[in-house]
């Protein structure tokens, strides 16, 4: 097999990709709770909420009370996911360390989500840029719908390159690679993701799948062998979007982390602490979550444990 990184970023994004589709209204105090407990896992980077419009996701409407409430551990960087200029000049007065841009590749997506184009989004975009490099607040350029789109299909490398010219333009090194629809294989992952590193080698992608179709681990092995070290999560598998009809959750960060692990690949997250977090979620969220670590375990204590039953049976 093709040599791998060694140690990998998981990008939590659970508290706000993962509770922005929740209906069930999740108290401002437990989405505290869920950030300063993520963060105590080791996860380097949790996407905290999102300033959008509180008409358009009102399950995040406490933004900023949720950035002003959370424990800064250090060392964590505390992001957040802004479409336009107002949500940018939000996140930065709450302080967050980080900001993703919102934008779809392509212009069905983006028509649906944003009410503009690809091309308009963009242009709107270079202002929110500026200030951010002016209150030095680093910025990842979001590209949603990258590798499919449930309007236009798989959009070609093309597109994909001349959306991260146009964010490279920008002054942005940072660029998220996202399967907002889940519907990405591994092939489709290796090839983008070989021709925008070989093209931009001096840009950091990193990778947002949905399982919706269960190949998202598959598309993390795809993504590792061409050199991706950074890849976004969502505890207990949450999450969704609401203009990808079908769409389930983010890949679920226990499992996603559980099996770098058993490939030997280092990521600094306390794993059992995860799968802690993640058990809870189902009472927070009223309903059971896509966790297979959750409801089986991790490989290694179901060996203990069979270890453990075959002992008993021989003593007997």
């Amino acid at each position: 097999m093709q040599a791998l990184p060694k140690r990998v970023e998981v990008v939590e994004m659970g508290p706000r990709d993962g509770f922005q589709m929740e209906h069930r209204w999740i108290p401002t105090e437990v989405k505290i709770e869920v950030v300063n407990a993520l963060a105590r896992t080791g996860l380097p980077i949790i996407q905290v909420t999102s300033f959008v419009h509180p008409k358009a996701v009102p399950q995040l409407r406490d933004a900023e009370q949720v950035m002003a409430g959370i424990e800064r551990l250090p060392g964590v960087i505390y992001e957040a996911l802004v479409p336009n200029m107002r949500g940018a000049e939000r996140a930065i007065a709450a302080r967050a360390d980080k900001v993703n841009l919102m934008l779809s590749v392509t212009d069905s997506h983006s028509l649906a989500n944003a009410n503009r184009t690809t091309d308009q989004a963009l242009r709107e975009l270079e202002p929110v840029v500026r200030l951010c490099q002016d209150r030095g607040v680093p910025a990842t350029g979001g590209m949603a719908t990258a590798l499919g789109c449930p309007f236009e299909g798989f959009p070609p490398a093309e597109r994909l390159i001349w959306v991260v010219e146009r964010y490279v333009g920008l002054g942005l090194g940072e660029i998220g690679v996202a399967d907002t629809a889940g519907m990405a294989n591994p092939v489709l992952v290796h090839d983008r993701l070989s021709r925008l590193r070989d093209r931009f080698p001096d840009v950091h992608f990193s990778l947002h799948l949905h399982d919706t179709r269960r190949m998202a681990t598959a598309n993390v092995l795809a993504a590792l062998q061409v050199g991706i070290d950074r890849f976004d999560g969502a505890v207990g598998g949450l999450g969704g979007c609401p203009y990808a009809p079908g769409a389930t959750g983010n890949i679920t960060t226990e499992d996603m982390v559980h099996m770098l692990h058993e490939m030997g690949i280092e990521t600094g997250v306390d794993l059992d602490a995860l799968i802690a977090i993640a058990r809870r979620l189902p009472e927070i969220v009223g309903h059971p979550v896509e966790s297979c670590l959750v409801r089986a375990g991790k490989s290694r204590d179901v060996i203990g444990r069979r270890k453990q039953g075959q002992d008993k049976v021989g003593a007997a």
